[in-house]
């Protein structure tokens, strides 16, 4: 089973900060990034008396994790969405509120390994990128319909690209050409626009042009600004929410608004927090934590990831900020 390649990153981590909140009876837990599984399923397992929503716009993985999690099948919902839609999925299922959220953030193990999806820059194949296969632009759309300044933009804020406008201007002088269809001749147009020293440092150079393609294709940042308010909003006193992030764009929205749900509105010198101003989150993890080193080396995608939790301490109160 294809399911049986994904090694979910840090998932003893993950079950031990889950675990407060999930070992009530009929505790709810949401997998807003459920891919093929791997923590769903070591949460299922972890808590008996847990409920499971999982969601993903990806309907290949959809149908990999239904078939992993088919054991649980009586405690899991499944349903094919984008991790901003949670309150409605949530309204659906008839849930007013859980007990965690769970994000395990960025491209999943099995939309790398599938060459013909086009997130891999190490083989040829149509430029796609789209998490959800069956709707929007494909990364060979952006490519070869946005202007020099916009794909300028997308390179350099989503990759932090130095060359981002050397890069764009070949490309539009490339396409003209002839439009771009597959990774293998974008690879071969970044080694030639990336000056060699460059190329020397900072990983293979496709891999900050690939990655702002797929965040702009998936509108990946957007739809995160919009996900981690609407995970705080959804859990419950003593509810956790719990974020994976595996680049620096991620993580500097998860923690800035972490940050917004922890902090005190309170002057400092104040002597004391007034009834009803208490920040509605506490912080759990100390900064972000990283994954530890045995682990990397068995699981080379767990180098990168930044974890971070909050709890909440006080119920939401209206006009409170």
């Amino acid at each position: 089973m294809t399911a049986n390649r994904h090694v979910p990153v840090m998932l003893d981590r993950v079950v031990a900060l889950l675990e407060p909140a999930l070992t009530a009876p009929g505790a709810v837990v949401v997998d807003c990034t459920l891919g093929l599984g791997g923590h769903s399923e070591g949460l299922l397992r972890a808590f008996p008396a847990c409920r499971l929503i999982g969601i993903d716009r990806d309907s290949h993985a959809l149908a990999l994790s239904t078939e992993r999690l088919a054991p649980y099948a009586e405690r899991t919902t499944l349903v094919h969405a984008v991790y901003d839609e949670l309150p409605e999925v949530l309204a659906e299922a008839g849930v007013e509120e859980v007990q965690g959220v769970f994000f395990d953030l960025g491209v999943s193990s099995m939309q790398l390994d599938e060459a013909e999806r086009g997130f891999a820059y190490a083989q040829d194949a149509p430029l796609d990128m789209r998490m959800d296969d069956s709707t929007g632009r494909t990364a060979a759309d952006v490519l070869n319909e946005a202007s020099v300044g916009e794909l300028t933009r997308i390179l350099k804020i989503y990759g932090e690209e130095k060359f981002a406008r050397r890069i764009a201007e070949r490309i539009e002088r490339e396409r003209r050409r002839e439009p771009f269809t597959t990774s293998g001749r974008l690879v071969e147009l970044l080694y030639e626009a990336i000056p060699a020293p460059a190329r020397r440092t900072g990983g293979h150079p496709a891999k900050r042009t690939f990655q702002a393609l797929r965040i702009e294709v998936n509108d990946e940042l957007r739809v995160l600004e919009r996900a981690v308010p609407a995970a705080l909003g959804a859990v419950g006193v003593g509810g956790r929410v719990v974020v994976e992030s595996y680049q620096s764009l991620e993580d500097r929205l998860v923690k800035q608004a972490f940050t917004a749900a922890t902090r005190s509105e309170v002057p400092p010198d104040m002597p004391f927090v007034p009834a009803g101003m208490e920040p509605e989150f506490r912080t759990v993890t100390r900064g972000a934590e990283q994954a530890p080193a045995d682990e990397t080396e068995s699981n080379p995608r767990a180098a990168s990831v930044r974890l971070r939790a909050v709890e909440r301490v006080h119920a939401h109160e209206e006009g409170r900020a």
